[in-house]
């Protein structure tokens, strides 16, 4: 694919994940699906993300995953945790990322995809 397509990462059984690649179909826009729980998550692109937005951005705390981890994981995460975590259960990772070029838009937002994508 080009370098200019967006690439979405996340599970495609999600709800939010069908609504995003949804209106990128509505809007014609190519993009590229990296299914989490297929091809898994490298250590260095994790390591890049969590620089960027950090774990608190990044984990999803909200759901069953997050609910599921041991008090003591919850309590003393960290950057470098989150790469374990989040390997480990890629389901915890929030969704959708999508990556253009240098940005990443994290999870989804009509409002935000118009702007980003089709104002662009």
């Amino acid at each position: 694919m080009p370098e200019n397509v967006p690439v979405m990462y996340g599970i495609p059984n999600c709800d939010t994940i069908k609504k995003a690649r949804k209106w990128l179909t509505q809007h014609n826009i190519d993009y590229q699906f990296h299914d989490y729980k297929k091809l898994g998550t490298d250590e260095l692109q994790l390591q890049n993300w969590l620089q960027e937005l950090g774990w608190e951005q990044l984990i999803n705390k909200r759901g069953t995953t997050w609910r599921k981890l041991d008090e003591k994981t919850k309590s003393t995460m960290d950057n470098q945790a989150a790469i374990k975590v989040m390997q480990e259960n890629p389901s915890i990772i929030k969704r959708p990322l999508l990556i253009l070029q240098d940005q990443k838009i994290l999870g989804f937002n009509e409002n935000t995809y118009t702007q980003e994508l089709l104002q662009a």
